[in-house]
């Protein structure tokens, strides 16, 4: 079965390869943990890197909105992964800290993460990595930019 670009666009490629790549990843995953998700294996591997990121700035990071990271929060807390501390100064605010069980969990897929990447881009000399990085980039910022000035 011939799959076809039904848009015609390099933007609906664009789409369905991060949709199966986030699907290959989601697999490979949970193979090895099989309760977290690749938002959820996100929101811990921006955390350890910055333990000071707000809730806000972790939502910015995975591109999700308040409801969504808000959801996703519970449920890593639920499951251990991570846990919320009051603020000191300002107690409407809380903290959030990776627990031991999400620093193993963390261990356990970096290297499953870093297969992940390189299947994806396997067959992609460096210089095409770097050039693709640099289109998308570009693609990025025209669909940030106001062009109807």
């Amino acid at each position: 079965m011939k799959n076809t670009n039904p848009t015609g666009t390099v933007l609906y490629t664009l789409e369905q390869t991060i949709k199966e790549y986030r699907k290959m990843a989601q697999k490979k995953i949970s193979s090895i943990v099989h309760d977290i998700t690749v938002d959820q294996c996100l929101v811990l591997i921006i955390l350890h890197k910055n333990p000071q990121y707000s809730q806000k700035e972790v939502a910015e990071m995975i591109f999700k909105d308040n409801a969504s990271i808000t959801r996703i929060i519970d449920l890593m807390v639920k499951k251990d992964y991570i846990s919320r501390k009051i603020h000191e100064t300002d107690r409407r605010k809380f903290n959030l800290e990776i627990t031991q069980k999400g620093i193993e969990t963390i261990a356990l897929l970096i290297p499953t993460i870093q297969k992940n990447r390189t299947d994806a881009l396997a067959g992609l000399s460096e210089n095409e990595i770097v050039l693709l990085d640099q289109l998308l980039t570009k693609v990025l910022i025209n669909c940030k930019t106001d062009h109807e000035k």
